[in-house]
């Protein structure tokens, strides 16, 4: 019982660590490396709890797509993050509400389990003992669970569409189609038919007609 004790409060410790540094790091690429280590150390708690699968999907889905692309979208594009934190006071007091109603849900389901311990067994549904892990979660998931579970997938979706919406930026200097100019071309805006002499090329006042 002792070598079990020592890597959960190993990986416990790392794990809260990590996300305090992602909070608090300046650089975001550091907050990126932060979260990699706690979704780390997270899957160790999970093989503790003999929940193989849950660890491996949280390293190789979490780790390996969605912090890496995490990663390579700050590095990659450039965004302004002095801009970003300017309206940082603005939306402080909906990020306070939300915050305590979080905390507050986190309080109500420490105190349920710390005055009735036998609340978390209650709701749990029995589990046949010739399934493996991995087909017990499935029939908990996308049985008991499926509603909260597209409900999630809504929610990271329109996550998603946020943060697309946040970084995308458009730059006065990169020149962009316009695909409903490009779509109502006609061949006499496409091209135009000029007669030069021979040896002679187009005049230079002709060039600003062919540039557009």
């Amino acid at each position: 019982m002792i070598l079990p004790a020592l890597f959960f409060y190993l990986f416990a410790g790392i794990c809260v660590a990590s996300a305090v540094m992602v909070i608090v790091s300046r650089n975001p690429v550091h907050s990126v490396l932060f979260l990699i280590l706690a979704f780390v150390n997270a899957s160790g708690l999970f093989v503790l709890m003999g929940a193989e699968f849950l660890a491996m999907i949280l390293v190789v889905v979490y780790v390996g797509a969605v912090a890496v692309l995490f990663l390579f979208v700050i590095m990659m594009l450039d965004v302004d993050f002095t801009e970003l934190r300017e309206g940082f006071l603005e939306y402080l007091p909906v990020g306070l509400v939300i915050g305590a109603i979080f905390l507050a849900e986190l309080l109500l389901v420490g105190g349920g389990w710390i005055i009735n311990p036998n609340v978390a067994k209650s709701i749990t549904s029995a589990i046949p003992a010739n399934v493996s892990n991995t087909e017990a979660l499935g029939l908990v998931l996308y049985t008991k669970y499926i509603h909260y579970f597209q409900i999630a997938g809504m929610v990271l979706l329109v996550a998603m569409i946020g943060a697309i919406v946040l970084t995308l930026r458009r730059k006065a200097s990169v020149k962009r189609q316009d695909i409903n100019v490009q779509n109502a071309r006609t061949p006499e805006l496409a091209m135009s038919v000029r007669k030069v002499a021979s040896g002679q090329g187009l005049l230079d006042a002709d060039a600003a007609e062919w540039v557009q």
